[in-house]
Order: C-alpha cells, then structure tokens, then sequence
C-alpha cells in the first residue's frame, strides 16, 4: 500500500471512530473537503478518496449544494439476540426436506436470493480469473489434465503456509492437504477422526451444510450453547470434553455460520488448551477469516497449536471463485489419516483451479480483490441492519458480525419462518429460516440473511417487502 492510500484511509479511520463511538451522530455536517485538506494537509484529491471511502461503507452521504453529513446511526442498529440454549443431544428432526425446499430453486437467476452465503458474481473479478485460467492452461504439464500429487498443488499450498504465516501459524507447503472446498476438508478430517454412533460438538445454530454432513457419517451431534458476538460457550464445552462424550469438535472460530460470531484470541487460546488438556483434537473452519471489517484478519485456533490437535480447514470459496470448489486443510498430527481419506475418495485435486487460485495468491491480485469486497460487505452490512430497524416487526434483533456475509435475524416468537419463506417465495424472496441450522426443536422464528450482494434501490425495496411480510405474521 502505497503512502498516498494510506493518508485517505487514515483519514477516513479518523471520522468513521467518531461515528462508530457516536461522537459524531446521524446528521451531523462533516467538515468541508477544504477544511480536510487544511487540518491534514493532504490534496483535495486525497480528501476526496476519504469521503468516498466512507460512502461506499454507507456512513456518510452527500447532499447537493450543501456537503457531507453522517448518515449511519448505531442508536437505529437492532439490538443483539441472546446467546443460545440448546437441549443436548439432538434428536434428529428431519431437516433433509427444509434445506431441500430451501434450495431447490438454487440455480434460478431471477429472483433475490437472500439465502446464499456466498458473493454475488458482480463482486468477483471473474474478468481476471479467466485470464488465469488460460494462462494455467499453457503452463501447466499436459496442459492440467493429469492427476496432481495426492496432497495438491504445490504452488497452492505454499501460498496457502505463506497466508497462514501472516497470522501467526508455523506452517509449511508439506503441512497442507489440498480439497474440493472447506465443507470436503471438514470432511476428510471427520472420516479420518470418528466412527459411526461417535459424538461430535458443535455450535448452535451452526451451518447446515456441517449438519447434513455429520448425519451422512451417522455421527450424533452435540449443539452447544453459542453467542452471536463471541462464539460457543466455553463453560459448556469443557463440561461436555469432561464427560468424555466428545469424539471431537468443530467450530466456525471467525465469523460463524450464521451468527457471524468471531472468538476473542483469548478463546482460541483456552479452546487448544482444551483439545490438548482432554486429548480431543478440534477441527477448525476457517473459511470466512479473511472477509474482515476490522484493520487485521482475526488468528486462527491453529495459530496457538503447538502439539498438532488443530486441523485447519479454509477455502476460497466464500470469498473468490465458488465453483472452482478449492479448499484446504492443515491436519497437524493427523495427516496421514486425512491424506488417506483424500486417496480413498479423490485420488488427487483438480489441478487447473488450483493453479489458478495459486497464481491469484502469489501476485497479490487476491488480497487487492479482498480490500475491495470488505468495503463492499461492512457497506452492505451496515445497509441491512438499517433496513432491519426500519422496515421489519417491531423487537426484531440481529447479530452484529465483524466479518463474513452472514447476518442472523430473530424476529417475534409469533412469527415462523418456515411459513413465512412459502409467502417470499412465491414473490421471489429467498431467504434461509432458523430452522434448518440446527437438529433439534428450536429458531423457529430466526432467519439468515446474505448480505453478499450488489446494494442499490431495488435490493432496498426487496428487504422493505420481506419486513412488510413478516410484518403480516403478527
């Protein structure tokens, strides 16, 4: 980053605090660009950028002949549901058929599909992915058609160790193990880890995908109790490890699916000490760590393994090229197990995506595509939780993620939101209701909602129909 951005961000740093800790409200005139230029003494040019900066992340606006004023409020934001209390162990409800309904229309382009938790192809640089494309065609051996080694593209997993080094994890190209996606990685690790009938805890609600996915192993899961701000409560954890009930654990340690909860490093650190302390290994999805709001990507739990009990799973599925289907893992101790699992499954990778992702990563083409897609999911965020405040029942909360695409409503317990999707969905409203992130009798009155996409008039007005309907329930 050269010195000329970083004046403009510091700049736009300075005044979005004052916003943020209410110093300055919503609107309160901004100083004039002139004035900027004078108290920093930086260009108008740079200036400019400042302002900008703030408007695209939907905290200030410009009024014809008159300037800038604060446009966000955290007075409007909805208040914060309370950290879940699930029962036990889970018994099983049938939530095949609802993820099925849910996504059985997945593939439609009309409609707003508010029940992804992906970016829309408008926020990737798919232009750029193309290019890499053909040029991995060409350098290539065979052109990508022959089988790779069984732990992956080299290339990938080196930039992969490098990335992981940035935050603190002592690792290298021969630690990773390549995958088709997180969801494959977690999958490996979970075949590699546990029989059938095994218990593996979770957090509630926790990503359905990973719920589906222990139910195929004929795994019982766990659900524990979870904060929408800092993740599973450890209390609970460690009385269920105590127990010796617990095969292993999974956790979604930055931005959980779909709280959008993000673990203190404190917790990450008590979480290892605990995998350590009762001698069960932790299988860490990592998949949305890079897609932060703050000035730095959150650790990882991997980052405070020392003795191998974290395996660490993380894709760019999420963040850069969904259907390339390119994850990885970093097992620890349990490599050869997990490496297994992958030769009995796949044999190899595919080895042209993940050449493509390589080179995405080594040019830094990665991290310029992230600063962009940050800006645009905070702004997005900030869009939605307004829309929420103002458009949806009265006493409806929402999680406040840091990072990720994922935002959690809760609305009044009056309201199902099972019920409520076969009245959005005839509109072409697609969201994704509590229900189908969890095993067991509960968030009934919950949805998700994907705030990955292109904010404009008409998306305003789609969430303003959703509220109204919900509305309806009442």
């Amino acid at each position: 980053m050269d010195k000329k951005t970083f004046t403009y961000l510091k700049i736009a740093g300075v005044i979005e605090q004052q916003i943020m800790s209410s110093l300055l409200q919503t609107g309160d005139k901004l100083p004039s660009l002139r004035t900027v230029c004078r108290e920093y003494g930086v260009s108008q040019n740079t200036a400019l950028n400042a302002y900008f900066h703030l408007e695209r992340k939907m905290l200030i606006e410009t009024r014809p002949k008159s300037g800038y004023y604060v446009k966000y409020s955290r007075a409007r934001m909805p208040s914060i549901p309370a950290a879940t209390s699930p029962s036990g162990i889970a018994s099983y409800g049938d939530i095949e058929r609802l993820v099925s309904r849910v996504y059985q229309n997945l593939g439609e382009e009309a409609g707003l599909q508010l029940s992804l938790g992906t970016p829309a192809n408008e926020l990737l640089p798919i232009t750029k992915l193309n290019k890499g494309l053909l040029l991995a065609t060409r350098e290539l051996k065979g052109s990508g058609v022959a089988y790779d080694k069984a732990e992956g593209n080299e290339r990938l997993r080196r930039q992969i160790a490098r990335r992981a080094f940035a935050m603190g994890c002592d690792l290298n190209s021969d630690d990773i193990i390549t995958t088709s996606g997180c969801l494959n990685a977690i999958a490996y690790c979970l075949m590699a880890l546990t029989e059938k009938g095994d218990t593996v805890a979770m957090e509630s609600p926790v990503s359905f995908g990973m719920l589906q996915l222990a139910q195929s192993l004929g795994l019982k899961i766990l659900e524990l109790p979870t904060h929408p701000q800092t993740g599973i409560d450890l209390n609970a954890l460690e009385d269920a490890l105590k127990k010796k009930e617990v095969k292993t654990f999974l956790l979604i340690s930055n931005f959980g699916n779909p709280l959008g909860s993000c673990m203190s490093d404190e917790a990450k650190k008590t979480v290892v000490q605990l995998a350590e302390k009762y001698n069960v290994p932790l299988i860490e999805n990592d998949l949305n760590g890079d897609v932060y709001f703050d000035q730095h990507r959150p650790r990882s739990c991997k980052t405070y393994d020392t003795n191998g009990m974290v395996l660490w799973c993380g894709s760019i599925s999420k963040t850069l090229a969904p259907g390339y289907r390119v994850g990885w893992v970093a097992p620890g101790r349990f490599k050869e197990k997990v490496l297994r699992m992958k030769l009995y499954h796949a044999i190899s990778s595919t080895s042209i995506t993940q050449e493509v992702i390589a080179g995405f990563l080594e040019t830094g083409r990665y991290e310029n595509h992230l600063r962009k897609l940050r800006q645009t999911l905070h702004g997005n965020l900030l869009n939605y939780s307004r829309v929420v405040a103002d458009y949806f029942p009265e006493g409806t909360m929402a999680s406040r993620p840091q990072g990720g695409f994922v935002l959690w409503i809760e609305l009044p317990e009056k309201i199902n939101t099972m019920e409520l999707y076969e009245k959005t969905i005839v509109r072409k409203i697609s969201f994704a209701p509590g229900r189908i992130f969890t095993l067991q009798n509960q968030y009934h009155h919950c949805m998700r909602l994907n705030y990955g996409l292109v904010w404009d008039d008409k998306l305003d007005a789609r969430l303003k129909m959703l509220g109204d309907l919900a509305k309806k329930e009442l």
